[in-house]
């Protein structure tokens, strides 16, 4: 699998335990302190995310790491 399917399939993963907690991207990017625009970005692959930032995500939504990036 290449890079860009990853970060597709990561930013997928974002928004269906984002969506599962019926979150918007703006009440989550509230509590990461993105941007909402940042949040669209990498739910729809356009945009890397450091570790610090995934964890901050994780974090939010009460998930393991494990979970997001469980690309199966």
């Amino acid at each position: 699998m290449d890079y860009m399917s990853r970060l597709k399939l990561l930013g997928k993963n974002i928004r269906r335990f984002r969506e599962q907690r019926g979150l918007s991207q703006f009440q989550l990017a509230e509590r990461v302190k993105f941007s909402r625009e940042y949040i669209a970005d990498i739910e729809n692959g356009h945009k890397r995310i450091s570790l610090k930032g995934l964890f901050a995500i994780v974090d939010a939504l009460e998930i393991k790491c494990s979970d997001i990036i469980d690309f199966e």
